[in-house]
């Protein structure tokens, strides 16, 4: 088989979906490898690399998707590279198509087989190339969150672990979930007041287990999701339904209710969002603002 690894073009998308030890190993088994020429380099890893780990070379993406029987990918197709697309053709990549209705069509209509990293599953139910992403996520989102709640952003002008003498900022985390519990390791981390809602009884227990009681958890209902949105310096948005739209939990009017100058960050936008209000952004425009709250 010939695998394809075509340059990402999604904004400032700088991964690439193989590296040169894979290469060894499938051109092992038997395959040939294209890899386009520059698809390392965001990752800064050199044409050469890829070229002394056995991969042939291809100068441009349209030789690389016409080349290959396999594609993988690290982002969906974007609309540049739908002409790509064709009968046959095997692509390997996240997907996250629930709220992409265009690009479903256009994989039908050219009789993709179209593999989702997101939808693979171990025997035991987990998502073992969905998780390292929502680790990423979880842990970025109380970043960045952070970053845009100082006044100079836009948001309340609040210190995530306060000072002594000032509280610390309330996040408030939907979801208990792996990039749940992730974005809760880093807001408990760095002294937030930390609330998790989830619908799972159980994975609160194992949640209040982890951190020791010292995060609260509540169990998901709309009166508790109001109450601490209401509350909410940081509110995330992390809920999961694998394979399906994300349910949206939080709707316009509470926003509107939330403090001026709170952060908003939905993880949960690759699959349509968790908040009524929410639209996915981009690394260079990457915020914009609904009644006073920053998404």
């Amino acid at each position: 088989m010939i695998i394809g690894v075509p340059k990402e073009v999604k904004d400032h998308e700088a991964r690439v979906a193989l590296v040169p030890s894979g290469v060894t190993a499938l051109r092992e088994a038997g395959h040939e490898v294209l890899v386009q020429a520059g698809a390392g380099e965001g990752s800064s890893i050199s044409d050469e690399e890829y070229a002394a780990a056995g991969a042939r070379l291809a100068a441009t993406a349209a030789e690389t998707w016409v080349g290959a029987d396999l594609v993988v990918k690290v982002k969906e197709p974007q609309p540049s590279e739908y002409g790509f697309l064709r009968p046959h053709l095997v692509l390997f990549t996240y997907l996250h198509l629930a709220p992409l209705p265009e690009l479903t069509a256009r994989l039908v209509d050219n009789q993709v087989s179209a593999v989702a990293y997101e939808t693979i599953r171990e025997s035991d139910g987990s998502l073992p190339l969905l998780t390292p992403m929502s680790e990423v996520a979880g842990r970025m989102s109380i970043q960045v969150g952070a970053q845009y709640l100082m006044a100079p952003n836009g948001g309340r002008g609040l210190l995530i672990g306060g000072v002594p003498g000032v509280a610390p900022a309330n996040v408030v985390i939907l979801g208990g979930g792996v990039a749940g519990h992730n974005a809760a390791k880093m807001a408990w981390g760095m002294g937030a007041h930390v609330t998790v809602i989830d619908k799972n009884p159980d994975r609160l227990r194992a949640l209040d287990d982890i951190f020791n009681s010292q995060i609260v958890t509540l169990a998901s209902n709309a009166w508790t999701i109001r109450e601490s949105v209401l509350q909410a310096d940081l509110l995330v948005g992390a809920v999961l339904v694998p394979g399906a739209s994300a349910p949206r939990l939080v709707k316009r009017d509470l926003v509107a209710g939330m403090k001026r100058g709170a952060v908003v960050v939905d993880i949960a936008i690759d699959q349509g969002g968790c908040l009524e209000t929410s639209r996915a952004t981009t690394h260079s425009d990457p915020v914009y603002n609904v009644d006073g709250v920053l998404h």
